[in-house]
């Protein structure tokens, strides 16, 4: 995602964002920082901590066995919705529909090669269990 940005970035002239630092900082400071602020290291902290702890869910949603372009098209949903969810809840973020069109077919085509990569990758490397071994209840 991080390197699709940037190529985006050099055709567009779209700026970097520092909205995942200010929300970081919002959520485990209550602090709000300026606009102006542009802190990378918590940038990048949110930046790939959101993905990861996103991405761990694909993982666990691949060896459940909800896999493919399907899972992967929920996923994107799930990680659109827990950016402007945490954005947001802290007034960092605007909503969506106050954006550019833009701006929103950007986050979302981001958000989307994020979502079905690690979805590709997460159903290559997680075995699936087997429906019988889903199906059967904790303790039986």
């Amino acid at each position: 995602m991080t390197a699709g940005e940037k190529l985006e970035q050099q055709v567009t002239g779209r700026p970097d964002s520092y909205v995942p630092a200010r929300t970081l900082v919002a959520v485990t400071t209550g602090r709000r920082l300026p606009g102006r602020a542009r802190p990378l290291v918590p940038n990048h902290l949110m930046h790939w901590g959101t993905g990861a702890a996103v991405g761990a869910l694909r993982g666990v949603w691949s060896a459940a066995g909800l896999r493919g372009w399907r899972a992967s098209a929920w996923h994107t949903s799930v990680r659109l919705a827990t950016d402007q969810t945490l954005e947001n809840v802290t007034g960092v973020g605007a909503p969506p529909w106050t954006w550019s069109r833009r701006d929103r077919v950007v986050d979302v085509a981001h958000k989307a090669v994020y979502s079905f990569v690690t979805g590709a990758v997460a159903d290559r490397l997680v075995p699936e269990v087997p429906a019988r071994a889903r199906t059967r209840g904790l303790w039986d």
